[in-house]
């Protein structure tokens, strides 16, 4: 017989740096489940991924056991990575922020496939286009 679930928890942590202090440790104490366990078990499974955030989906049973799930990094996270800036333009349309090449532009989108809601690469960059463009980065 399956486990019941009890709690859902989405979170964004950077790879690797999971600690029991906040914002993890609050976020996870209502649930009840074993907090450091949680963050050694994240911290070997996200080793690869250093540097980037990675969103993790928590499900916790009504036993207090739990599986996560590892997602790929944001897209906004992703395109300001390969543009090499630290923010978005906060006037997308007037200011620009920075700008990344079309092949950078595929990368991103092969690498975000699985997580996107698109049939093949270039509905993935159509997707990514239109996140670029609300962060103020312009694609050549």
């Amino acid at each position: 017989m399956a486990k019941k679930i009890g709690h859902v928890v989405k979170m964004q942590i950077p790879a690797g740096q999971a600690t029991p202090a906040p914002p993890i440790g609050t976020a996870l104490g209502p649930v009840g489940i074993n907090i450091g366990d949680f963050c050694s078990q994240f911290n070997t499974a996200s080793q690869d991924r250093q540097g980037d955030i990675v969103p993790v989906i928590l499900t916790v049973y009504e036993d207090k056991t739990f599986d996560f799930i590892l997602k790929t990094p944001p897209a906004s996270f992703l395109l300001r990575k390969a543009a090499g800036i630290d923010k978005g333009s906060g006037k997308n349309l007037v200011k620009r922020a920075g700008t990344i090449n079309r092949k950078a532009l595929t990368e991103i989108a092969e690498q975000k496939m699985q997580d996107l809601n698109a049939r093949d690469i270039a509905a993935a960059e159509k997707i990514l286009e239109g996140t670029a463009r609300s962060m103020g980065i312009s694609i050549s």
